[in-house]
């Protein structure tokens, strides 16, 4: 039999790119807006005009209008007309306000996994996390920092296995992305800090200590977003 003759492992065939049906035009201004916001390129009380964000995706204004309505109901964005839309600044009144249910829901997560049983298994999980954000280099990096330091906290949310809660922390996401940015943009040394207080986080929790776990959920959390209430 002939090379040629030999059967071959069928491939996958990706369909030119020209043929893969395209977003919408307001869903790539909407993440390209909101990508910017959370990662501090477009700070809070920037005014970004619709034009701007048309000459920078190459399209309309109509799609540009329809996503900036879409982050103005999330909160990210203030709408003025025909000036365009203020980047809403994060306020003390919400860092209180998240930084508490963060802390409530976090540490009710960590007394779930310790009468479970399975605190050890979900600190393991949390570690595996932590070596991945302990090779993020920052301050080139922040972004994807602040992206896991919100998976590290919300592995442990998952593992306690309460859907109408997940779904609650999920809503946070964004906020807390935005906060751990924005902290480490203004105090740049947090980043050491943080990766400590995880550890010492995975450390109480192995050990099935919620109470201890919960004392030192507040300080770490509190440190972080006390950073963006320091003038």
């Amino acid at each position: 039999m002939s090379t040629s003759d030999r059967s071959h492992p069928s491939v996958a065939v990706q369909p030119p790119a020209a043929s893969r049906p395209r977003r919408p035009a307001s869903e790539r201004v909407y993440e390209w807006v909101k990508e910017r916001i959370l990662d501090g390129r477009l700070p809070g009380g920037q005014l970004l005009s619709e034009g701007e964000a048309a000459e920078a995706l190459s399209l309309s204004r109509t799609p540009v209008r329809e996503a900036f309505l879409r982050l103005e109901v999330e909160g990210l964005l203030r709408l003025y007309p025909k000036r365009g839309a203020l980047v809403v600044p994060v306020s003390p009144d919400e860092v209180g306000e998240v930084t508490e249910a963060r802390i409530l829901l976090e540490s009710h997560a960590a007394e779930r996994v310790v009468e479970r049983g399975i605190a050890a298994d979900v600190a393991g999980r949390m570690r595996a996390v932590l070596a991945r954000q302990r090779d993020v280099d920052t301050p080139d990096e922040t972004a994807r920092f602040s992206a896991l330091d919100r998976q590290f906290h919300a592995t442990l949310v998952e593992a306690a296995d309460n859907s109408l809660i997940s779904h609650f922390y999920s809503g946070l996401h964004d906020r807390q992305v935005r906060m751990a940015t924005s902290a480490l943009q203004r105090v740049p040394g947090r980043r050491a800090a943080i990766l400590d207080e995880h550890e010492e986080l995975c450390t109480l929790l192995e050990h099935g200590d919620a109470e201890g776990f919960r004392h030192r959920l507040a300080a770490h959390i509190g440190s972080t977003h006390g950073a963006l209430l320091d003038s």
